[in-house]
């Protein structure tokens, strides 16, 4: 698997001193969140009982094998910028290269704060259980702008428009509280995020400890109903609940974007990668069946409508303990979405500073605040969008998400990896996946089963960031003189 030679020293200056467990953490850490506990109910939604374990799983295979080429470029080309880095050098940094990059940037201005607006939406779902009287009151200042209705299933419609409420309100009025603490040189940001993460990791220990002992199968395994045979348009669902799974899987590549500062990268990256992915894969599921092994299936919503507002570690708690038990784990999921929307803002806001500045991406995304040093351009943009998507519906946003991530970075690097083996056999690569070229054709194929399985909708949207990426491409590439000769 591995070839033990000594990895390329950095170029850029930067010390390398994080090891295998260290990335190992760092992957986790930025994965393990509060998506979880919001994506189980809708999936829920898609396939009844039983049947929502298997988004999990296949995600986690399609991650696992996708796991395999974030490794190999990771380890062949170990420095700063993730995604932006690996299509900048497999696809010619003279030629097509330049394209894919910027492709990479635009597309991350559209999913970048709809991951983060996510995690606002979440927060304003939870803030609901915090008491009976707040749901009241939220309910009665509710009103939904509605821009499309269509029937999804027999029997029921889905609308696209934007939700108006008080607990949205207060997740915007948080949102604006991390950009005003982003706004400024943070000395304490180190001891903050230790602190979100103990919240996240105390949450989750206590939810699966709380599972563990109460867990039944009979609950967790009821194929009664419903879930007494296969559901119609399984494939589908099954695609649906996947792009729910690999949202709350996001993150088990970050390692690479800060692979100029790990420690033989050419080993540590490549097993980082594969480790925190089989890590999470396990943890979810784990959380899953102490959850569903508690609280049976048929009690959650399988509405649009009663899902908006529904916390099921809310309802687990209530269901063991009682309110003081909802209250408390409903302010721990709350910290949580603080915490993965500071820290996703302040890393975030970087990427399309760090292209601009290299030449790669509009100049003005270059532009950094004169007394406090920061890039507040792409900081207020990027901050900006993500309060825009804090009223959007939930299940839309991760659609949203995912679909745009699909065809500019997950499908980009899988063409890349191959163009690279090609264009460069003679690069040093410590790492090389096993079964090449197989792992590459399998998350082809599993990629775009989940990009099909989307709908119209977000498949059009797909299509549409990618036509506007090249066209404010060739706005650029021309105002820049360049051309992709």
């Amino acid at each position: 698997m591995t070839e033990r030679a000594a990895a390329p020293a950095s170029e850029s200056g930067l010390v390398r001193g994080i090891g295998l467990w260290q990335a190992t953490a760092l992957n986790v850490t930025m994965i393990v969140g509060a998506g979880v506990f919001v994506t189980i109910p809708l999936m829920l939604r898609e396939l009844p009982g039983p049947y929502a374990l298997l988004p999990w799983l296949a995600a986690g295979l399609l991650i696992l094998i996708d796991s395999l080429i974030w490794s190999e470029l990771g380890a062949a080309l170990p420095g700063s910028g993730g995604s932006y880095h690996f299509l900048l050098e497999a696809y010619g940094r003279n030629r097509w290269g330049r394209l894919m990059a910027f492709l990479f940037i635009w597309q991350f201005l559209i999913s970048g704060p709809l991951e983060l607006g996510s995690g606002l939406v979440a927060l304003a779902q939870f803030s609901t259980s915090l008491t009976p009287e707040v749901a009241a009151f939220n309910a009665e200042y509710s009103w939904t702008w509605e821009w499309l209705r269509w029937e999804e299933r027999p029997g029921e419609e889905v609308t696209l428009g934007m939700k108006f409420e008080p607990a949205r309100v207060f997740a915007v009025l948080v949102g604006l509280v991390i950009i005003g603490l982003l706004y400024r040189n943070i000395t304490t940001l180190g001891r903050l995020t230790v602190l979100i993460w103990l919240g996240v990791v105390g949450t989750i220990a206590w939810i699966l400890v709380e599972g563990m002992l109460r867990f039944d199968p009979a609950i967790a395994f009821d194929c009664s109903g419903q879930a007494a045979a296969l559901p119609d348009g399984f494939a589908g669902k099954l695609g649906a609940g996947m792009i729910l799974a690999i949202y709350s899987y996001l993150g088990y590549y970050n390692i690479c974007y800060v692979g100029d500062e790990v420690r033989d990268p050419g080993r540590n990256v490549p097993r980082a990668i594969l480790l925190s992915a089989a890590l999470v894969i396990v943890l979810f599921v784990g959380l899953h069946l102490a959850m569903m092994g508690t609280v049976s299936w048929r009690t959650v919503p399988q509405t649009q409508a009663g899902l908006e507002n529904f916390s099921l570690p809310a309802k687990f708690m209530q269901h063991i303990h009682g309110s003081w038990a909802t209250t408390l784990v409903t302010v721990l999921l709350m910290w949580c979405c603080f915490g993965s929307a500071f820290a996703g803002l302040l890393g975030y806001s970087r990427i399309p500073y760090g292209a601009a500045r290299n030449g790669h991406f509009f100049a003005v995304f270059a532009r950094v605040h004169p007394g406090e040093r920061i890039p507040h351009f792409s900081l207020l943009l990027v901050g900006g969008l993500m309060l825009f998507w804090t009223f959007f519906d939930l299940q839309t946003i991760i659609n949203a998400l995912i679909v745009t991530r699909i065809i500019e970075q997950f499908l980009g690097q899988v063409v890349g990896v191959m163009i690279l083996r090609h264009r460069r056999p003679d690069l040093y690569r410590p790492y090389k996946m096993w079964l090449y070229p197989l792992p590459c054709l399998l998350a082809l194929v599993g990629w775009l089963y989940v990009y099909v399985s989307s709908g119209w909708l977000y498949i059009m949207l797909g299509l549409g960031t990618l036509a506007s990426g090249v066209v404010a491409f060739l706005i650029w590439s021309k105002h820049q003189r360049r051309s992709l000769t």
